[in-house]
């Protein structure tokens, strides 16, 4: 059951970032005469935004969903409608049915990540071994987002090559890369329908003497989450034109840094919840975690060559791989037998804060008055939430009640 969830997680990761890297040349050809880099450049954020957008109205409705008729039939609707959503647009060559596609794959993903984590809850009594299976279903989907956009110009290369430039041209280069991921999901969709137990099931799981929900935790998680994704976004958006622009660094380079990012992210999630950390330890790297980050971000001004940029987003993705984990096992840990909606808002709300984060880190990037506005805010920000942040370890695991003493 673990590895085909895992599966379905990569699969829908997979799909939203191989799309990247080829997003700017393919709205510039249909785009046609007409094209300028300004409305390449809207297009292109619009687009990224658009399915973002799509994850945050979706998630929430199809966690809900999946607490009611069960977590097996909302993972196949989403499976099976985002592979035929790549598919059936693979040779749909219009700008509109770009937005189309875009919209409708990031609905049916919605209903994917959340659904597969909930799916995690129901059958983990242990909270170790909640810990573990969530990380790895996480791992799953940085996987994706990292292979994905290398994979989409390597399918893209290959049918150039073997077709030759005017062919390949007329079946459109994202035609194999949309129709290898399609078929990825229908193949993970089936997966999930022979592995996965069609009912819900909620074991008790182990808990502290007198432990007891605290009433909007799982607000202040959600919040510190959105606001996680928000620095993230923030970060990458500013790591790519400050490589570009101030640094003079080679695409490569760019790309380096961008794998070193989600390279540190896998291995600090595999270590956060291995077996050399209790899972109640964790809530007390929350506002550490949220410091650092606050640290790197505002470092990134300081590095002025490769080598120190590095060490930067080495800062970043491990405070920020650190985080993630984290709040959404706290999140399933608190949630109960709405698992399913809860990690629905989660999902959404991460969502939010990357689509905001994107769209700060471009504007905000070369304002004129305030220099490395984008960095500096974004910092101020995470700073803010490591307030919040010191008093969750006692509300997330309530101090046992103990009973009165008799002094008679």
């Amino acid at each position: 059951m673990l590895a085909a969830l895992m599966l379905a997680v990569f699969t829908i990761s997979v799909g939203f970032g191989i799309l990247l890297p080829q997003l700017p040349a393919l709205i510039e050809r249909l785009l046609g005469a007409g094209s300028t880099a300004a409305g390449v450049s809207r297009g292109t954020g619009l687009l990224t935004a658009l399915y973002m957008f799509a994850l945050f109205v979706g998630a929430p409705i199809w966690g809900r969903l999946s607490d009611q008729w069960g977590r097996r039939p909302v993972l196949l609707i989403g499976l099976a409608g985002f592979g035929s959503t790549m598919i059936s647009f693979a040779f749909f060559e219009t700008l509109g049915a770009v937005y189309v596609e875009r919209a409708l794959s990031g609905l049916f993903a919605a209903a994917v990540t959340p659904v597969a984590l909930a799916a995690i809850t129901d059958v983990t009594a242990t909270k170790a071994e909640l810990g573990r299976r969530l990380t790895f279903v996480s791992l799953a989907g940085i996987s994706g987002f990292l292979l994905g956009p290398t994979l989409g110009v390597a399918l893209g290369a290959a049918l150039t090559r073997g077709l030759g430039g005017g062919q390949a041209a007329l079946v459109g280069p994202l035609a194999v890369p949309l129709v290898a991921t399609g078929v990825l999901a229908l193949v993970a969709a089936l997966a999930v329908a022979v592995t996965l137990r069609p009912a819900v099931t909620a074991p008790q799981r182990e808990s502290l003497p007198g432990e007891t929900p605290t009433p909007g935790i799982i607000r202040s998680l959600l919040g510190l989450g959105f606001v996680v994704s928000a620095g993230v976004a923030v970060f990458e958006v500013g790591l790519a034109l400050r490589g570009r622009q101030e640094l003079g660094l080679t695409p490569g380079q760019i790309a380096a840094m961008f794998t070193l990012c989600s390279g540190v992210m896998i291995i600090v999630q595999a270590l956060v919840f291995s077996p050399l950390v209790k899972p109640d330890f964790t809530r007390w790297l929350i506002a550490p975690a949220f410091a650092i980050m606050a640290a790197g971000l505002f470092a990134v001004p300081l590095a002025t060559d490769f080598r120190a940029m590095l060490v930067v987003v080495g800062t970043v993705a491990a405070s920020a791989g650190i985080l993630s984990p984290i709040l959404t096992y706290w999140i399933a840990s608190h949630a109960g037998h709405k698992s399913g909606a809860d990690l629905g808002k989660q999902t959404a709300w991460a969502s939010l804060g990357a689509a905001a984060g994107s769209a700060a880190g471009g504007l905000l990037y070369d304002l004129t008055w305030l220099p490395n506005a984008a960095f500096v805010l974004t910092a101020m920000l995470l700073l803010l939430a490591v307030w919040p942040s010191l008093g969750l370890p006692g509300r997330l695991v309530p101090t046992a009640r103990r009973p009165p003493v008799n002094t008679l």
